[in-house]
């Protein structure tokens, strides 16, 4: 038995549409995207530091609102400045450094404009 070709597209198209809907509401969502203001960067440890409204709320910010971390980019990306814009994604985990518990922050981004 064959079906119709509208028939056969129609189903087609359902998989397609099921798999979507699906797909969206069972991924986790994905980080969020902020922009803050940078306060220093050293290109010899790759460490950089981001303070503004787009830092509150992060994991890993210290008790003056700035948030530090190794910065993770392109090699043709414009090195940071102090006080340009910084659009970023920060990744917080638990970590050790010489033995002392300390929280390990990953930023990913790039200098805006």
């Amino acid at each position: 038995m064959t079906l119709p070709t509208p028939v056969f597209v129609a189903g087609g198209a359902l998989c397609v549409l099921a798999g979507y809907l699906v797909g969206t509401v069972a991924t986790p969502g994905l980080p969020e995207r902020t922009t803050a203001t940078v306060v220093s960067f050293d290109a010899s440890q790759s460490r950089l530091c981001l303070q503004g409204d787009g830092v509150s709320g992060q994991e890993g910010v210290d008790s003056q609102g700035v948030l530090c971390g190794t910065l993770q980019r392109t090699p043709a990306a414009q090195v940071p400045r102090r006080g340009e814009k910084f659009r970023f994604v920060s990744v917080s985990q638990p970590g050790e450094d010489r033995g002392k518990k300390q929280q390990q922050v990953v930023i990913y981004g790039d200098v805006v404009g």
